[in-house]
């Protein structure tokens, strides 16, 4: 039977060879398939498995596509798209029916001349050659299926996951906490996690923000790119989210951050900086506080213990890698292998992480869902 359909896919492609196939669906019980290229007519989102009755706030989840749209101040790209999605099923009379929910999000401003000129040159650090190599050929408008444009759909269908999660007291709050080398030094507990909202780069800290959007701006106007950091925490999440052994739920949070376009790294709890300490300094003494629930005295473990979460909150960090089209004239080849200089055209981000912060919140809130609605098939009472 295997061989039979690899037969068949081979004589469909035309070549003796597998031909290659783009997987876009993420999830398990929820699952979202997203579709759509940077430069084509819409991108949008086909998602699965949402249980029925639950209000769909169609305000909220156009609130969380404008907190990623382009445009939103100079040191974002100035590519304008209004990002006004639209409801193809799934919804009747303002609550999900349980069956497929599908929204598209218009593409309204593509300026795709803007890239006629690497048609046949890979950029620098970008998808371009791999995506050839892969696939035998590439959308270059604005890297096509590869391009961040794509998360917009992630964003929409977090959103939802979002509605579901906040029936269950679940929240997800994610910052900026670091730009190039201005980094907070202070940890969730101490910040004001709402005034994260308040400015332009998303950071809770109103004097460390103001330092990152003139780094940013500076680093603008030299035609350059810079990376940074965004911080999560998951608060009111339920004992007892994530597999063994191999969908642990911090594992799965981490395959759901790395395959946001430019990141680079991902740690929860302690993260890296845990190998400084003794077993003794880093273990989460357990008690039982006032109303009899199992708590833990300290919470390096990052709400997760042995794969599965034990009721404290889960937080993260994302390390996003500075945006790969700069402004500059950069050496590269091009599809014949001839020395090419890549010139940077386009509108893009100096920095990405701003714009990033509603995406790690919806990657997070759509493993939340996923792993709760997977739990409520492992018991019976």
């Amino acid at each position: 039977m295997v061989r039979f359909r690899i037969l068949m896919v081979s004589a469909w492609a035309g070549t003796n060879q597998l031909s290659g196939f783009m997987s876009s669906t993420y999830g398990t019980l929820f699952k979202i398939s997203t579709f759509g290229e940077s430069h084509g007519k819409a991108i949008g989102v086909v998602i699965d498995g949402c249980p029925a009755g639950i209000t769909f706030d169609e305000a909220f989840i156009q609130q969380e596509l404008d907190r990623r749209k382009p445009g939103q101040s100079r040191i974002t790209t100035q590519r304008r798209e209004a990002d006004e999605f639209q409801v193809l099923s799934g919804i009747f009379e303002g609550k999900t029916t349980g069956t497929p929910i599908a929204l598209v999000i218009p593409n309204e401003d593509q300026r795709s001349k803007d890239y006629s000129h690497i048609s046949e040159q890979f950029r620098p650090s970008h998808a371009d050659y791999t995506y050839t190599s892969k696939y035998g050929f590439r959308d270059y408008r604005g890297g096509g299926r590869s391009s961040a444009r794509e998360t917009a759909a992630r964003v929409a269908a977090g959103a939802l996951a979002k509605l579901v999660l906040k029936e269950l007291g679940v929240r997800i709050q994610a910052y900026v906490s670091q730009v190039g080398k201005l980094k907070l030094e202070k940890s969730y507990q101490e910040l004001n996690l709402a005034l994260a909202e308040e400015n332009a780069v998303r950071c809770p800290d109103p004097e460390m923000a103001q330092q990152m959007f003139d780094y940013i701006d500076e680093t603008r106007k030299k035609g350059d790119s810079i990376g940074g950091v965004v911080e999560c925490v998951c608060t009111g999440v339920p004992v007892g989210l994530g597999e063994p052994v191999f969908d642990k739920l911090h594992a799965e949070l981490g395959k759901a951050m790395l395959s946001i376009n430019a990141v680079k790294g991902f740690e929860y709890g302690s993260g890296f900086a845990g190998v400084e300490l003794y077993g003794s300094e880093h273990n989460d003494a357990y008690y039982t506080d006032e109303a009899g629930k199992v708590r833990t005295r300290t919470n390096l473990s990052g709400g997760i213990q042995g794969g599965i979460s034990n009721g404290e909150d889960i937080y993260f960090r994302v390390a996003f890698k500075p945006v790969a089209t700069i402004m500059q004239d950069q050496e590269s080849v091009d599809l014949h292998g001839n020395t090419a200089t890549v010139s940077g055209k386009g509108r893009h981000d100096p920095c990405v992480v701003p714009r990033a912060v509603p995406i790690v919140e919806a990657m997070a809130a759509l493993v939340l869902v996923d792993f709760y609605l997977l739990n409520q098939a492992r018991r019976v009472n």
